[in-house]
């Protein structure tokens, strides 16, 4: 298995990213390529206490970097030596079995789009999180990759959050819901009203174990393995998911410091709270892969660290060897939306 990273990509690289895969390295056997300025990977190596490469790993000279203030849609074009579109092609090549990156959102879904291509049949690519839940974990399948979608996305969203639940997860049989304001099969904006029927048609005839409507407390309950949503309502609820995290932790560090009778409860709870951490933690998950590209394709948070950066190498591998791709491509047949045209 050979996982090429964006080294240039995120806020702290190419330190973290440098770090990160000389973890995940260490820990796995995986060969990794380091995209990016030879020289400043090679001064991140030395201050890691390495002098040298370790076997299975190497360097591929990138000499442009992909900025967050770039046009996401054009910059991996105007910018064909940077570290993002030089890895691209090199996974669209063959030279290695999946990309990872931390970089621009928008120009990695670009690159990805338009270089690796989307898998034939998908209209449009999605961000799938795993996103903690009381049973365990639920795919959020979209999470900001499309913010404005078509009822047919909807249908292929869950389709890709269902094969990606299965294939990763090992969950048998996914239960799909679908992200809305009601569980009432009538409720909802007009995209979820045109949408549910689709998901229905679909879960009737077997092709998915469709749930019905979904709210958001009760699918952080465990009402659902795959939430179907907009890029749009999806980022909403991940990002809010993020901050009450952040919130409930601060919260509960504050209480427990409060007294020392507090501080004693801590001790006897310590363990306990550091698994919660641990559940609250987007770098423990480490990477969110595009769905229904044609090539594995992970996206790092911006703000990686090293652990989240050696995280999102493994889930790179393990959605590599998934045959998740394999999936989608044998089934893309039922994941359409017929027009008039084609049914007469």
């Amino acid at each position: 298995m050979k996982i090429i990273l964006d080294a240039m990509g995120g806020d702290n690289a190419p330190m973290a990213a440098v770090q990160g895969a000389l973890n995940a390295h260490r820990d796995s056997g995986y060969d990794i390529v380091l995209v990016g300025r030879e020289e400043e990977i090679r001064k991140a190596l030395i201050a890691c206490g390495e002098t040298a490469l370790p076997t299975g790993m190497e360097i591929r000279d990138a000499r442009e970097v992909v900025e967050i203030c770039d046009d996401p849609a054009t910059a991996f074009k105007r910018k064909k030596d940077s570290s993002l579109t030089v890895g691209l092609t090199m996974v669209k090549n063959g030279e290695g079995d999946a990309f990872v990156c931390a970089g621009s959102t928008g120009a990695l879904l670009s690159g990805a789009t338009l270089v690796t291509k989307r898998i034939r049949g998908i209209r449009r690519a999605a961000m799938a999180p795993v996103i903690p839940t009381a049973s365990g974990g639920a795919v959020l399948c979209d999470c900001g990759a499309t913010a404005d979608c078509t009822p047919e996305y909807l249908l292929q969203f869950a389709f890709l959050g269902s094969f990606y639940a299965k294939r990763v997860m090992g969950i048998e049989t996914p239960r799909v819901g679908l992200l809305n304001i009601g569980a009432e099969d009538s409720k909802g904006d007009a995209l979820r009203l045109a949408a549910f029927p689709l998901l229905k048609a679909a879960g009737d005839a077997g092709h998915i174990n469709f749930v019905g409507n979904v709210e958001a407390n009760t699918a952080m309950m465990g009402g659902a393995d795959v939430l179907v949503s907009d890029g749009f309502s999806g980022n909403i609820m991940l990002k809010s998911l993020e901050g009450v995290g952040k919130f409930l932790l601060q919260e509960l560090k504050g209480m427990f410091f409060k007294s020392t009778p507090n501080k004693m409860a801590a001790l006897i709870v310590k363990k306990d709270m550091k698994e919660l951490k641990k559940k609250l933690d987007p770098s423990e998950v480490g990477g969110t892969p595009f769905l229904g590209v044609s090539k594995p394709v992970i996206k790092a948070h911006g703000s990686s660290d090293a652990k989240a950066f050696a995280n999102a190498i493994l889930r790179a591998a393990e959605y590599a060897e998934s045959g998740f791709i394999a999936d989608i491509e044998a089934n893309i047949g039922y994941m359409k939306v017929q027009s008039e045209g084609e049914k007469m």
